[in-house]
This record gives structure tokens, C-alpha cells and sequence, in this order.
């Protein structure tokens, strides 16, 4: 192989299997989601861990992103704990991991989507084609969040 040829990355998106891949999934939560806000282990965790659908986006076998979606009732379903590696975000992976969260959605047949960004987040959602809707809540008073919302079209 010459230097101008690169090995193709093997990339997956799917729930963790292992305990392995799950340690690596909560670390992720934990490391972007909640340790910038100086919150315990144990934070990146919540009851709807058990009963949600989860998402992660593996590369070369190391998780990248993650992902939840929780369903609810009359067709919608809540986005939640959507984390990409800092240093990682801005090359389109959170785009891609949305992408196969609202297809799984469509397959499931969810005709809408909501989910509660961080203020820095809305615009990465509004790329998304999400609808602002209203502020909704600070988390841990410190950090505002916007709930926001997707119609999907059912295939």
C-alpha cells in the first residue's frame, strides 16, 4: 500500500453488544454530556436505559457517537443522550447518527420526533430539519435546553 492510499474505516452504527462496547457507550455519555458540567459518574445513567433503544456509531470497533431513542405513545418517540467525541464533532457523525435514529423511527412506524437540545446543539438540529419549539428546561440550573421536533414521513 502506498502513502497516498488509506485503509477503509469500518464504520457501524448499532447498539453496544458487549460489556465492553457498554462501558464504552456510558464512558462516552459521561465524557461529553456530563463531566463538562462537573456531574458524578453515574450521571450519564437513567431508568429508560433499560427500556430505550440505543444507538452507537463504531469505527474501526471504538465508539464515536451515541445515541437513545425512548417511544412514547401516539406514534412519537424522544431523542435523548445524543453525544459525539469532542474532538470529533463538526465532520458529520452526529448527522449520520440522527440519520439512522430516524430511520429506525420510520421502520418502527414513529411519525414524530422530539428531543431537547442544548442551546449550543439547536443549530445542529435545525440542519437537520427539527423545529424549534420553546425553551423547556435548564439542566442542573445551568444549562438551557429547547425542545425541538421532527415530523417524519413514513415509508
Amino acid at each position: 500500500m502506498t502513502a497516498q492510499q488509506e485503509t477503509p474505516k469500518a464504520i457501524e452504527i448499532r447498539a453496544p453488544k458487549t460489556g465492553h462496547e457498554w462501558d464504552a457507550y456510558y464512558d462516552l455519555r459521561y465524557r461529553v454530556l456530563r463531566e463538562p458540567l462537573n456531574q458524578p459518574k453515574g450521571t450519564e445513567k437513567n431508568e429508560g436505559d433499560e427500556t430505550g433503544i440505543h444507538f452507537a456509531y463504531f469505527q474501526n470497533g471504538t465508539i464515536l457517537a451515541v445515541a437513545r431513542l425512548d417511544l412514547q405513545e401516539n406514534q412519537q418517540a424522544q431523542v435523548r443522550f445524543v453525544a459525539v467525541e469532542s474532538n470529533l464533532q463538526g465532520l458529520g457523525i452526529g448527522k449520520k447518527i440522527m440519520q439512522a435514529v430516524e430511520g429506525h423511527s420510520t421502520e418502527l412506524g414513529i411519525r414524530k420526533i422530539i428531543l431537547h437540545a442544548r442551546d449550543y446543539a439547536v443549530p445542529f438540529y435545525l440542519g437537520l430539519n427539527y423545529t424549534l419549539i420553546e425553551p423547556s428546561y435548564k439542566l442542573f440550573d445551568v444549562l438551557q435546553h429547547f425542545l425541538m421536533e421532527k415530523e417524519l414521513q413514513l415509508k
